[in-house]
């Protein structure tokens, strides 16, 4: 079984923000989970790096725009292994093999009957590279994301007969209720299909920065055209010598964020049919990070460093904090003082001291080995049923619910230390409580661990190895595993998350 996840790609016009953290690491969490259940996991994400915008930019500084794409790709390609994401490859819309493709798709369209020229007028966002209708205008002229003024803007181009797949896209909607998500994004698409699509423009003839249109040398394709079709092109070379389409595609989840629904819900799902080409399983849509109220965006200035969080306190914490603060699919705010809370809370304390108290009274009572003693069947239950509850959520992309389930077993097992005081069993000297005791303890670590190292995989690994667990599959989080098996050493180990210099 093959599971493929895939980020939209991130525009290079200015550099990554904590916003592009956030989507990166919702899908290096569900590539991670699907991989510890043995599933063929292909992870892409990249940079899209035509369009106005960029072409923008780039004058602005004085440079070429290869050269901007160049310098803010490969910031975006460094962001990657910061937060331990483990994607298997990073494509770039500027690749040759990406425009290739493109061309080919895009003739494809052509070829079948749904490209014609014609001229078009309408408002304008630059930055969005995206012309409005009347009724995604915000009062004042202004662009709804950027707040920025719209131009109105009129050019000779080649159009997508989006409008003719109307029907198609909306007998879409009803025959597959889940191929969009959330309910509310869903039926935010199809209110805007059934309000009757226009045709949109395929290309561009003022501008020069894009994926040349082989049929008419004076024309580019449109960015998001050229962007869109990523997650089909880069299938094609990822691997040197190999083509994966066939074995890969359809993609089994594209996760977005909600500024990008229409290009994804609508244009997206109908370039494929007239393309010919299988549709996504489904599409996820998640919320804005907010600051102060606001979409945190580089356009508008109001971002957190990602590297700065990473360099202070890691970039587990920054996962953690990123999917567990705000519901993964809502809007949410995001504060250094909620962070830090969480940090404090809940890594160094119920996660980090939990391991750390247990493994120092393993090492004061038992000389460091695991105790031969069965599961206390008063835990067990909530230790088997955590990896099938977590797999039924990721499936489902409720990410945020998943981290939920497994904090509620880490806290579980912080009051089983308190009910059981094995401090207490120690000076009864009762051997068989405190084995029985200790053994559970060391067992519920290792299930919640395996079970949150999509999450958490640098502290989580850390974990396992001193329990000397290798295997980071859901069989490991079997609680009636021998693992540690009877009598092995159990390594120390120094804190989890320490209290940041």
């Amino acid at each position: 079984m093959s599971f493929y996840v895939t980020t939209p790609i991130y525009y290079v016009n200015a550099a990554p923000h904590l916003g592009h953290a956030y989507t990166t690491i919702a899908a290096d969490v569900m590539a991670r989970h699907h991989r510890q259940r043995g599933e063929d996991v292909f992870f892409l994400t990249g940079t899209d790096e035509h369009g106005e915008p960029v072409a923008d930019a780039a004058r602005a500084a004085g440079i070429e725009p290869q050269l901007l794409a160049d310098r803010n790709s490969e910031r975006f390609r460094a962001l990657a292994p910061r937060i331990d994401a483990s994607n298997d490859f990073f494509i770039r819309t500027t690749d040759a093999q990406h425009m290739a493709k493109v061309q080919e798709v895009l003739t494809r369209v052509r070829e079948n009957g749904h490209v014609y020229k014609g001229v078009y007028e309408g408002w304008y966002c630059p930055r969005c590279a995206d012309f409005k209708a009347d009724n995604e205008i915000d009062e004042g002229n202004l662009c709804p994301i950027h707040h920025i003024e719209l131009s109105r803007e009129q050019e000779e181009n080649y159009f997508f007969a989006l409008s003719s797949f109307q029907q198609r896209l909306e007998a879409l909607y009803e025959e597959r209720p889940h191929f969009l998500a959330p309910r509310t994004r869903r039926n935010e698409a199809l209110s805007f299909i059934r309000s009757g699509l226009r045709d949109v423009p395929l290309t561009r003839r003022r501008l020069t920065w894009g994926v040349p249109v082989p049929w008419d040398a004076e024309h580019v394709f449109y960015v998001w055209f050229d962007a869109l079709l990523n997650y089909y092109s880069a299938l094609s070379y990822a691997r040197p010598g190999e083509d994966l389409t066939a074995t890969l595609w359809p993609a089994d989840c594209h996760l977005i964020a909600k500024d990008i629904l229409r290009f994804h819900a609508v244009y997206w799902p109908a370039l494929l049919m007239a393309a010919d080409l299988a549709l996504p399983e489904r599409i996820f849509v998640h919320g804005y990070l907010l600051m102060e109220g606001e979409k945190m965006s580089k356009s508008l200035g109001n971002v957190l460093d990602p590297f700065e969080v990473i360099d202070r306190f890691g970039s587990d914490a920054l996962r953690f904090y990123l999917i567990r603060d705000v519901s993964f699919g809502q809007d949410g705010s995001v504060s250094t003082m909620a962070f830090e809370q969480r940090y404090a809370s809940e890594l160094a304390n119920e996660y980090g001291n939990l391991a750390s108290r247990v493994i120092a009274m393993l090492a004061r009572y038992r000389d460091g080995r695991m105790p031969d003693a069965a599961l206390d069947p008063e835990i067990a239950p909530e230790l088997q049923s955590l990896a099938g509850e977590v797999s039924g959520l990721i499936d489902e992309v409720q990410l945020t619910q998943g981290l939920d389930a497994i904090w509620q077993r880490v806290r579980r097992l912080n009051r089983y230390v308190e009910e059981k005081a094995p401090w207490q069993l120690a000076k009864q000297g009762d051997q068989a409580p405190l084995d029985a005791a200790l053994a559970t303890l060391i067992t519920g670590l290792r299930v919640v661990s395996v079970v949150a190292h999509p999450y958490l995989p640098e502290a989580t690994g850390k974990l396992l190895d001193a329990l000397g667990v290798a295997d980071r599959s859901l069989a490991a989080a079997v609680p009636s595993q021998p693992l540690p098996a009877p009598g092995a050493p159990i390594a120390s180990l120094p804190p989890l998350f320490p209290k940041p210099e």
